[in-house]
């Protein structure tokens, strides 16, 4: 058998390696909203869709990032949901107001559409940055209407150096509402107003680019009376925003950051759940699987009782609904997930290579199928928040604003008698900036599903069977040392 050999050739003649210094010194990004002097920056990270307004089934409901703020009742109070998204062309801001008395101007006029029920939003596009509107800065204002054209509701602002100018800014809004109708004393659920904001209007050939972040805040008007008196506070996100500083404003961060750890070698992983490395605390806020109806009393009053439920040492603390929707008629079901892991079991440090919160489903809204719709699957959104709560004083009226939305996981519908199931959901970005910050990891739950039905239900950390626990797995990481040069070959 003849054999073959290859012969390794003089170094002139062949193969040369160089080696290279290169300066490789790697910082980590970080996992950490900016924040400032008086406190953390609340961020929404905006999702982009390909949809288009005039597509089919339109833009997407379910993939909207969500966020809240105010409070439900018991009379001149409103909350409200926030959906936000973008494509190509256009960003798209949807507010629903739970409104007990809606009202609006028959005659508006474009200096007082604030007056009325209305929302103002904002736009910085250089950031949330800056002592004073400057011509970067927008604001759109839409007053809630009946079914006149929405033109004469609608008003633009742009900022001059010291305050605002009206300005001729193209813009779009379409509204909705729920309840016994506009401009009388009988009570109603609230309206909506959603903002088609084009990218040329603001002088964009196209979106930013991913990561890009524009200085953002809402201002909910109310007036629930027809002379106006007496006068309602507006509602303002974020909770410290001025209208004149832009500085004050919240983020708004196009597309959804992914977290990148920093280079690591695997340590372990730790679980942590109620009863296993610590004391879990969690709580449902708003309507529950039940609606709200008990523990709501006098036959179910929405407003002046359902913002204050605590589902406290009932038999409701025992599972959680998640649970939206576009129309308000049906805002008594709507629900909120609460939880807050410990951390004090993960070593010092190390690096947070990923991290997952697993939670069991045991089934949906409409499982039986009772009712004609079918349930729908839904894109359930993780959020972190900043404060601490308490699970016998928690409620949808106080429980804390979000930070920042961290992920989305889509969860299906569950046939009748079909085994629970454990669904993952990645919360490695909340994780890591809480350990930064030597910080419980603190999430809130919720979706910006909009078809009726949308309700998943999952165990919580009271059950008896601790494998149905909502669990935390955190997969730990020895940092590798910093490298200031690397030798790189390079082949010809």
């Amino acid at each position: 058998m003849n054999k073959h050999f290859t012969q390794m050739r003089p170094l002139f003649l062949g193969m040369i390696t160089l080696a290279i210094l290169i300066f490789s010194h790697q910082q980590p990004l970080s996992a950490t909203p900016a924040t400032t002097e008086g406190g953390v920056v609340r961020r929404v990270n905006v999702p982009y869709t390909s949809a288009q307004v005039g597509d089919p089934d339109g833009i997407p409901v379910p993939q909207r990032a969500i966020f809240w703020f105010g409070e439900v009742g018991p009379t001149t109070s409103n909350y409200t949901d926030v959906r936000v998204i973008y494509n190509d062309a256009q960003l798209h801001v949807t507010a629903h107001v739970f409104d007990r008395l809606l009202r609006y101007d028959t005659s508006p006029a474009a200096s007082d559409l604030d007056q009325w029920d209305a929302v103002s939003l904002y736009l910085h596009t250089n950031g949330n940055s800056g002592s004073t509107p400057t011509n970067q800065s927008y604001r759109f204002v839409a007053q809630f209407n009946f079914n006149e054209a929405r033109s004469n509701y609608e008003a633009a602002y742009r900022g001059n150096g010291s305050g605002w100018a009206a300005a001729n800014v193209d813009f779009e809004t379409v509204d909705g509402w729920q309840g016994a109708g506009p401009n009388d004393d009988q009570i109603d659920r609230g309206w909506n107003v959603t903002f088609r904001i084009p990218f040329s209007s603001l002088g964009l050939s196209g979106p930013p680019s991913n990561g890009t972040i524009w200085g953002f805040a809402l201002v909910v008007h109310d007036r629930d009376t027809a002379n106006g008196s007496p006068p309602i506070p507006n509602q303002i996100w974020p909770e410290a925003m001025n209208a004149n500083q832009p500085g004050s404003w919240a983020q708004l961060r196009f597309g959804i950051p992914t977290y990148s750890p920093p280079l690591s070698t695997p340590a372990g992983e730790v679980i942590i759940r109620d009863g296993t490395n610590g004391t879990v605390k969690d709580a449902q806020v708003g309507g529950n699987a039940n609606c709200g109806i008990p523990p709501m009393s006098n036959g179910g009053q929405f407003w002046p009782q359902w913002g204050s439920i605590n589902y406290a040492g009932t038999d409701f603390a025992l599972y959680m609904n998640i649970q939206n929707q576009w129309n308000l008629g049906d805002a008594n079901c709507f629900s909120k997930y609460y939880i807050t892991f410990p951390l004090q079991a993960l070593p010092s440090n190390k690096v947070i290579r990923s991290a997952t919160l697993v939670i069991t489903q045991f089934g949906n809204a409409n499982q039986g199928g009772q009712y004609p719709d079918p349930p729908e699957p839904s894109l359930l959104q993780v959020l972190t928040v900043d404060e601490d709560w308490q699970e016998n004083s928690i409620t949808w009226n106080n429980a804390p604003m979000a930070v920042e939305n961290i992920s989305f996981t889509e969860i299906g519908v569950m046939a009748p008698g079909s085994p629970q199931i454990a669904r993952e959901l990645d919360v490695s970005r909340a994780v890591a900036q809480a350990y930064a910050q030597g910080q419980p990891l603190r999430l809130a739950l919720y979706s910006a599903d909009g078809e009726l039905h949308s309700g998943k239900y999952f165990r919580a950390s009271d059950v008896d069977v601790a494998s149905a626990r909502p669990t935390l797995i955190v997969r730990l990481g020895d940092a590798a040392p910093p490298t200031d040069w690397a030798y790189l070959p390079i082949v010809r």
